[in-house]
């Protein structure tokens, strides 16, 4: 037995830079770019082939492409599959312009080890501007952003930013370059023009002369070739992968239980030991000394220490672990922080919104002017509005494995953001990054919970003190009450409308801005006068990205409230929304056609009533509208009907299951999530008092596609989420014209 005491330097918030804060540090200023840091690298088989293409008769044509010795084309893919089926369409991306016979296509992790930085998803999440920069500043875009990947460890899943970056700006060009490498290879060695040279299946084909061949017979040569960096693409009209709902890669290991997740994996031929982990109740406090004396006497257990910030457990079991930390005492050290209770935390937010007042605060977005207009107009309406902390709850518990040894580490977890993993070992335990090797399987759910990684630095910390081979899981009531949240926020609004009820000033001050930053924009419409402010006030519990980031407060504030506006001007919402939008052709179509669907302004059965609400998020426009029923004195779902528009559909099977998801955990918050503080520690513990929408609950949910065109591309699985709040409070006001500000909604018909 031992116990140990050991204190670490905590990561930023988000461990990662968020535009604000890189411009801040200097690298953008006044809108021009640093220019000389580089140009993009050549191709770099040579240095990947051994890493990633190793077996026999393998051949590693581009960073992204290998081909097998049976003509099995494999896209090596640089973010983690969480269910969201990403590495299946990044492959189906690649495949198309590469004219690979989908049959033989495999996918396989990329590695994190630096190599598979993607630039693209460093761009979209520092600065987007930079994606539709003019092809001649390109390369040095590309050398800059490398840099700065590397730096941000930037390989990461999140923002909704697969497919619209690596899979727009990597895979496809990775395909595209490859196939033109494969036919610049068969055209020296059959002497023929390259142009004269068709691809179709895996397969080259002259037709004059006859001749054809697999892509493996010239896959070694084509990685001779050079390689074009702005290969042509193909037209939406040429595809014959892209815009297919094709089966997912991932489907099959997880029907016959083979997939691996992290919680599965583990060293090879090695017996592990087990922690159970206890940390601090309050954040920001430590332990000062433990009692574990019955602890020592269970069955099972190896070590019990005391790492400061947390205590431990580990045993032959998690089992035995879990049921011997229950029995240790712990004394806790006190919280500085003022805030003891849920009223706390809101009395501090209402506090920072008074002192700004009408006014004050940051200005962070706005035109025209909204105090004068204010005050000429007819009518004058405000709201207060306010939600909760929420649990990202992932169906995987929080869990990592690690093994030190030797000045080493290798370790196995469930990760949205691998090198950042790597990098938070590298920090915990003292040794270099080179020295930590992060196998990196599949995740079982993250909804941004798995951005941060504290657990990971943990684990690391284990295995370094107790010298095992330690797998680290944390229970369920442990994720729920001392993890990372959404943050809670309270919004006070304003609204001027003129003598014809149109809006013609709108003002809204709130408390927490992090990412996006446009999120409290109501953008699209057209409304002549903003201002929208921040007076930010601290958080007691620590804070991480969770699905849809600020678009889930900022579509139930704006859009409730755009709602209230609609009411007073004595108009029907979704109409008094599409008088707004004769500058946003892409968002009426979006709107009328969900109007379409559910057949808005019918006669609606006794009881029931139906509610809009539309959001612009991570390069898609999704509106929704709910019906419910409230005939029973509470909120029954009926029907939900989403309209979206992501300007083309890669996998429209795929797409539909992500906006139907995240209508259901959009909804499973709005009714049920909220965390309750009670001495400065999270109360709720588990499911049975932190509820999930149940199958008997959830409505009937139809998903409508609009492909519009040449637009950028929008993500799949965070913009269901922000619409689904405000469109269902918006419809129980319909029904009952009671209107609900703040979330959750079931405990307000309790």
């Amino acid at each position: 037995m031992s116990e140990a005491g050991e204190t670490k330097t905590e990561r930023s918030r988000l461990g990662k830079w968020t535009r604000r804060g890189f411009i801040g540090a200097g690298v953008l200023a006044g809108g021009a770019l640093i220019i000389g840091v580089g140009v993009r690298a050549g191709n770099p088989v040579g240095r990947l082939k051994p890493i990633v293409a190793g077996g026999e008769g393998e051949e590693l044509v581009n960073s992204w492409v290998k081909i097998g010795a049976d003509n099995t084309v494999t896209a090596i893919v640089p973010h983690c599959e969480m269910g969201q089926g990403v590495h299946s369409v990044l492959a189906q991306m690649l495949a198309d312009e590469l004219d690979a016979d989908w049959d033989k296509v495999e996918v396989m992790q990329a590695p994190a080890d630096g190599n598979y930085i993607v630039t693209d998803t460093a761009r979209m999440f520092v600065a987007p501007f930079t994606m539709n920069a003019a092809n001649w500043l390109e390369p040095t875009y590309e050398g800059l952003f490398t840099q700065i990947g590397r730096l941000a460890d930037a390989m990461l899943t999140g923002g909704s930013s697969s497919i619209r970056t690596t899979g727009q700006y990597q895979m496809r060009i990775a395909g595209a370059a490859a196939r033109g490498m494969l036919v610049g290879a068969a055209a020296e060695q059959w002497g023929v023009p390259a142009s004269e040279i068709v691809t179709r299946d895996s397969t080259l084909i002259h037709e004059a002369s006859g001749r054809s061949a697999p892509y493996s017979e010239f896959a070694a040569l084509a990685a001779e070739q050079p390689m074009d960096h702005t290969p042509k693409l193909k037209p939406a009209s040429e595809y014959r992968l892209m815009g297919k709902s094709i089966a997912r890669t991932d489907i099959p290991s997880k029907v016959n239980g083979t997939a691996q997740f992290g919680i599965d994996q583990a060293p090879e031929g090695l017996s592990l030991a087990y922690a159970a982990v206890r940390r601090a109740p309050v954040p920001g406090t430590s332990a000062n000394a433990m009692n574990a004396e019955q602890a020592k006497t269970m069955p099972g257990v190896l070590q019990i220490l005391n790492m400061g910030n947390f205590v431990t457990v580990v045993a032959d079991s998690y089992w035995e672990a879990q049921q011997a930390l229950a029995t240790v005492d712990v004394d806790w050290s006190a919280s500085e922080s003022p805030i003891r209770t849920t009223q706390d935390q809101f009395a501090a937010f209402a506090a920072a919104l008074d002192e700004a007042g009408t006014e004050g605060g940051e200005k962070v977005a706005g035109k025209g002017d909204a105090s004068q207009a204010f005050g000429s107009a007819a009518t004058t309406i405000e709201a207060e509005y306010s939600v909760p902390y929420l649990a990202h709850a992932p169906m995987e518990p929080m869990n990592c494995t690690a093994w030190f040894r030797d000045g080493t580490c290798d370790v196995w977890t469930s990760t949205q953001v691998p090198l950042a993993a790597r990098s938070a070992v590298a920090d915990s335990v003292g040794i270099a990054k080179d020295d930590i090797t992060i196998h990196h399987p599949m995740l079982g759910g993250a909804f941004g919970r798995r951005l941060t990684s504290e657990y990971v630095a943990m684990a690391a910390r284990v295995a370094k003190a107790t010298g095992y081979p330690v797998k680290m899981i944390w229970s369920r009531e442990e994720d729920t009450q001392k993890a990372m949240y959404r943050p809670a926020d309270l919004n006070r609004l304003r609204a001027g409308l003129d003598e014809n009820g149109r809006l013609v000033s709108y003002d809204s001050i709130f408390t927490q801005r992090h990412d996006p930053a446009e999120a409290c924009i109501p953008a699209f419409y057209d409304i002549p006068n903003t201002s929208i402010r921040v007076a930010e006030a601290g958080l007691h519990l620590p804070f991480a990205a969770w699905r849809s980031v600020d678009h889930s407060q900022q579509g139930f504030f704006v859009e409730s409230f755009i709602d209230e506006a609609a009411h007073a001007a004595g108009a029907d919402p979704l109409e008094y929304r599409l008088a707004m939008l004769e500058g946003a052709p892409r968002h009426r179509a979006v709107l009328e056609k969900v109007a379409e669907m559910s057949n808005w302004g019918a006669p609606a059965a006794e009881g029931t009533a139906k509610g809009v609400a539309m959001v612009e998020s991570f390069g898609t426009i999704a509106a929704q509208v709910m019906e419910v029923d409230m005939s029973s004195g509470k909120p029954r779902m009926n029907t939900v009907w989403a309209a979206c528009d992501a300007g083309y559909v890669m996998n429209p099977d795929g797409f539909r299951n992500q906006i139907e998801g995240g209508i259901v955990f959009a909804l499973t918050a709005a009714l049920y999530g909220e965390l309750d503080l009670v001495d400065g520690a999270v109360q709720q513990s588990n499911f049975h008092d932190y509820k999930m929408l149940r199958m008997n609950e959830c409505p009937d949910i139809q998903v409508a596609i609009i492909n519009s065109g040449d637009v950028p591309v929008g993500g799949a699985g965070e913009p269901g989420v922000p619409p689904a709040a405000p469109a269902l409070t918006n419809a129980i006001f319909a029904a009952t014209g009671t209107r609900l500000r703040s979330l959750p909604i079931a405990k307000q018909f309790a």
